[in-house]
């Protein structure tokens, strides 16, 4: 009795099967020939670099698209892919018109792997997953700037609230109330979930909560008062 997976194995082999696979998954297609230069592609392939269909195409041709930035490196790269044993990948940029794109070419190296002086590889557009990497890059930065900003904070108020104070225990509950008085104004001005607007306060409201822990609560309470217009 012949199992499903057996009965499906010639399909997935089908040239036209193949063709689907490779179309879902974005992949486009390529051959090199390390001796006269000439690039044979895909129809997919011309469509992503933003070259006319059937053009007789070179490597200096897809070069005048490549980043000027990055385009020695990627020369440089294919070149190297004949030395190299195994799979390779190479992520670069290219320009077409004012749009950008991000390009992973991958391939087998080693002159070995040649048929009749050919190399063969593919192209994938990886700008999605590149503008994810430079988001979580830049927020990362973000986020290491304002730790360093709250540390930097931190130890302001630390030195401030040593100099006000005689005793552990005032040092303590003040530097307490200010650090705290930073939350809850943070707490005044940070989005919600399912806020649409950027977060406002009132500027009153802000310097009120910000300052109350400077408030002297013995003879001179009261000596801040907050009076801004409504803004």
């Amino acid at each position: 009795m012949t199992s499903t997976a057996e009965h499906l194995k010639p399909l997935l082999w089908e040239p036209r099967n193949l063709i689907r696979a490779i179309e879902a998954a974005g992949v486009t297609l390529w051959s090199w020939n390390v001796d006269s230069d000439a690039l044979a592609m895909d129809e997919r392939a011309y469509d992503l670099w933003g070259i006319p269909r059937s053009t007789d195409v070179k490597f200096e041709d897809l070069s005048a698209h490549i980043h000027p930035a990055d385009r020695d490196r990627v020369r440089a790269a294919f070149n190297a892919t004949r030395a190299i044993v195994g799979p390779y990948e190479i992520d670069f940029r290219i320009m077409i018109g004012d749009e950008l794109k991000w390009i992973s070419a991958r391939g087998q190296g080693d002159d070995e792997g040649m048929v009749q002086r050919l190399m063969f590889g593919i192209f994938i557009d990886v700008t999605g997953r590149k503008q994810a990497e430079e988001g979580r890059e830049l927020l990362a930065g973000e986020m290491s700037h304002r730790v360093k900003n709250l540390l930097t904070i931190a130890s302001g108020l630390t030195a401030i609230t040593s100099r006000s104070t005689s005793t552990t225990n005032d040092m303590a509950r003040e530097l307490t109330q200010r650090l705290t008085a930073l939350g809850r104004a943070h707490d005044l001005v940070r989005p919600v979930p399912g806020q649409t607007k950027a977060a406002s306060a009132l500027l009153g409201d802000l310097l009120t909560v910000l300052l109350a822990p400077y408030d002297d609560l013995g003879a001179f309470s009261g000596r801040i008062r907050v009076a801004v217009p409504r803004m």
